[in-house]
């Protein structure tokens, strides 16, 4: 059989290891500043300066920053950085690795290989200077806006174009298990990323890009967390899956448990993920059939995710001697091990019983960090500690070092999820409790705040940190490894070429040995086991005019609050308030009427939220003064002492933008939102009026504010801008039309039955 020789690269590999490195550092370490954030809101005053006479400075320094050490904006840049970034490069970097190997090929084209490697950094990297600058589609995982999201989509499908033809051109025939699950990540993510962010650019402008979801308030809902959910399967856990299926057997020199077991995980896996995403909104105004699906469906997730659990850790059978001494493969034990609890537990939060007490709290982030500290970053980690010596031809510089980094990271994790664990628990109780003459016995939101922020807030920040520092550890042993190493680009190797055989099943062979030498086939049997929960479940929920009944009163927001709603999103407000009143006793005693689906119909995006670090804010409309708004984006320790929300100053002291309006009006109306010619034609005059009232209304609660902004008016002269002209008109506007287009008379409690079709 005639050999035929090739070179492996391992350039590109090289490259995106060294990404994935910086990007962790860069991951965890906003990772420890949005935590730190959440105890001591007052950080950015003491690095910009205040107008508290503790702290010093001037409060200019803060407004100046126009909200970039905001925790809203933070807090998408570290999602961004953990899950595309960290995880993404990583994913990257050992499929780049090992689908040479498996395939016995060299990548199918440089080119494209290294457009997609800069691409993909171009994307994080933008990510990071649009979300400083406020520019968010509010949609969590998926806050870019629309030329990111363009861009995302030509990086991806230059990556998948690169590897369907470096299939086509290998020397192996059949197709290994960790093949299956990178085609099946690449035709999943694809199909996810697509048809969440199909939206409306209200001005194709790159410097100014802004758009509007093509979907409206309970479809957006479905649409989004059936992406969200998905994000977490076929990024953060089907290309991981892949890796271990390959990384795993390489490093315990053992191979895969079980052929059979694969094949189960792999199609189960993909087939019943997608249904899963529903569980995100029980107790919502989501249809009911919906959220019981999504829940019977993550319960069954339990079996194939165990089933792929399994597989991985008994692959370690005689080889857990080599446990006490490799690194590598503790890591590996532990990822596996975090995986397992992941799954069951995500499942287990699916379940009405225990959605209703861990929905909203900080068991949610709890449970998400367990698979992406436990799970991502410790397969990743113990693949750059066996890729990097193989890579420069030489032995890791300490393993002392990585098995230090092994049990700081460890500790990280521990210190990390426990702590929240116990705050998810605390608040979920502490909301519901009543005491004995039918009040709530916390009705104040912040004695559930000001519980966590003393001690189990501050222990997450130190867990973080200790997961910080073993990254660093591993920059420093990755360093030495290198210098002492000899890289080889092009790794030379040879195979024998493959023959040409007929595509028919032969006599006697497996089904599934058959599709493993049938790339296309199987690529397409991936698509479409993962569109078949996505297309039963939103389809309907789009079509079907039953499933969002409309509601006469409510109408769509006047310009300024449009404008309003914008910035709130600018400033990803969403991050730490929900939109969203559930039909329990507790809620609607505390934040007024459940809340209904028809109420929702012209919001583009929903904002319904996914925690609760601030009170609800639905049925927010009229329940504070506009001045008392005032004060508190101003300082909001002055209405609300012990609150954890940061200041927002640049609201006060901005002028707003009108020159999109119109255009936002316009781009609303192409969505389906009534607004008539009349809106337009008085869409000056309507905003005017509209603050000018604002203004009036807070001069009024405060004389002598209105005596500041007179003063400031004759020193500055033509440069001053009026409070009715300024950010915080439009704001204040969006927040007193928070759930006022229905009766909000308060109930003591409300059946959940039919929820949804109200």
């Amino acid at each position: 059989m005639q050999m035929q020789t090739f070179k492996y690269d391992n350039r590109i590999v090289k490259y995106f290891l060294y990404a994935t490195i910086f990007w962790a550092v860069m991951a965890f370490t906003f990772g420890v500043l949005v935590a730190t954030l959440k105890f001591f809101p007052e950080l950015p005053d003491y690095i910009f300066g205040s107008d508290d006479p503790r702290i010093g400075g001037s409060i200019d320094g803060l407004a100046a920053t126009n909200g970039m050490m905001g925790f809203g904006r933070l807090r998408m840049i570290h999602t961004t950085f953990a899950v595309f970034a960290f995880v993404g490069n990583g994913f990257f970097a050992g499929a780049y690795y090992s689908m040479q190997r498996l395939l016995k090929t060299r990548m199918g084209s440089d080119l494209m290989s290294w457009t997609h490697f800069w691409s993909w950094q171009l994307f994080i990297f933008l990510s990071l200077v649009t979300f400083l600058l406020g520019f968010n589609t509010s949609k969590e995982y998926a806050e870019h806006e629309w030329p990111l999201d363009i861009l995302i989509t030509i990086s991806w499908v230059i990556f998948g174009a690169n590897m369907l033809r470096t299939i086509y051109r290998r020397r192996v025939r059949h197709l290994y298990v960790a093949i299956w699950f990178y085609l099946g990540t690449w035709t999943a993510v694809a199909m996810l990323h697509i048809f969440n962010n199909l939206e409306l650019p209200v001005t194709w402008s790159l410097t100014a890009a802004k758009s509007y979801s093509l979907y409206a308030g309970v479809q957006d809902a479905l649409v989004q967390w059936w992406y969200g959910h998905n994000a977490v399967a076929f990024v953060l856990t089907t290309p991981i899956l892949g890796l271990m299926y390959y990384f795993v057997p390489k490093a315990a020199n053992r191979p895969v448990f079980s052929y059979k077991l694969s094949i189960i995980h792999f199609w189960s896996l993909i087939f019943i993920y997608i249904w899963a995403g529903p569980h995100h909104l029980l107790y919502t105004s989501l249809p009911a059939w919906v959220q019981a699906v999504g829940t019977g469906f993550s319960i069954m997730l339990i079996a194939p995710s165990w089933g792929g659990m399994l597989n991985g850790l008994l692959t370690l059978r005689g080889a857990w001697d080599k446990v006490r001494e490799e690194p590598v493969l503790k890591f590996f034990v532990v990822a596996i091990t975090c995986y397992g609890m992941a799954t069951f537990e995500g499942p287990m939060l699916a379940t009405k019983t225990l959605n209703k007490i861990g929905h909203f709290t900080d068991w949610v982030p709890a449970h998400v960090h367990v698979g992406t500290l436990g799970w991502n970053g410790f397969i990743i980690f113990g693949m750059i500690y066996w890729l990097i010596p193989k890579m420069f031809n030489t032995k890791l510089a300490s393993n002392k070092m990585a098995n230090a980094h092994f049990w700081i990271g460890t500790m990280g994790i521990l210190f990390w999820v426990i702590p929240m664990y116990v705050a998810g628990w605390t608040q979920g109780l502490m909301w519901q409790q009543f005491n004995e003459d039918g009040t709530l016995k916390y009705g104040n939101f912040l004695q559930t705040v000001t519980i966590l922020k003393d001690w189990l807030y501050p222990m997450r920040a130190f867990g973080g940190t200790l997961y910080l520092i073993g990254s660093i550890m591993l920059v420093i042993n990755v360093w030495k490894t290198v210098r002492k190493g000899k890289y080889i680009p092009n790794e030379e190797a040879e195979a024998p070429a493959l023959a040409k055989i007929s595509n028919a099943r032969k006599k006697g062979e497996g089904a599934h040995t058959w599709l493993e030498r049938m790339p296309t086939l199987l690529t397409v049997l991936s698509f479409v086991a993962v569109a078949i929960g996505g297309a039963v479940e939103i389809i309907p929920t789009i079509v079907v005019k039953s499933n969002v009944p409309t509601i006469a009163s409510v109408t769509p927001y006047t310009p300024l609050e449009l404008e309003g709603r914008d910035l709130y999103i600018r400033e990803g407000c969403n991050a730490c308030h929900t939109q969203m009143i559930r039909p329990f006793r507790d809620e609607v005693k505390r934040y007024g009427e459940y809340s209904k689906p028809g109420e929702y119909v012209y919001h583009h995006p929903f904002l319904w939220g996914s925690q609760r670090s601030g009170p609800d804010l639905h049925r927010q409309g009229g329940r504070n003064p506009d001045a008392w708004h005032y004060k508190h984006m101003w300082d909001p320790r002055d209405t609300s002492p012990g609150s954890i929300m940061p200041r927002y100053p640049w609201l006060i002291t901005n002028k707003l933008d009108r020159s999109l309006t119109d255009a936002k009006l316009k781009t609303m109306v192409k969505l389906g939102v009534p607004y008539e010619e009349e809106d337009f034609d008085s869409m000056t005059v309507s905003m005017d009026r509209q603050a000018i009232a604002i203004e009036k209304s807070i001069f009024d609660a405060d004389v002598k504010l209105k005596e500041r902004y007179e003063r400031e008016a004759q020193e500055k002269g033509e440069a001053f801008v009026p409070l009715r002209d300024r950010e915080i008109t439009a704001l204040i506007a969006y927040l007193q039309r928070l759930g006022t287009d229905i009766s909000t008379e308060q109930t003591e409690t409300t059946s959940i039955i039919g929820v949804g079709n109200e």
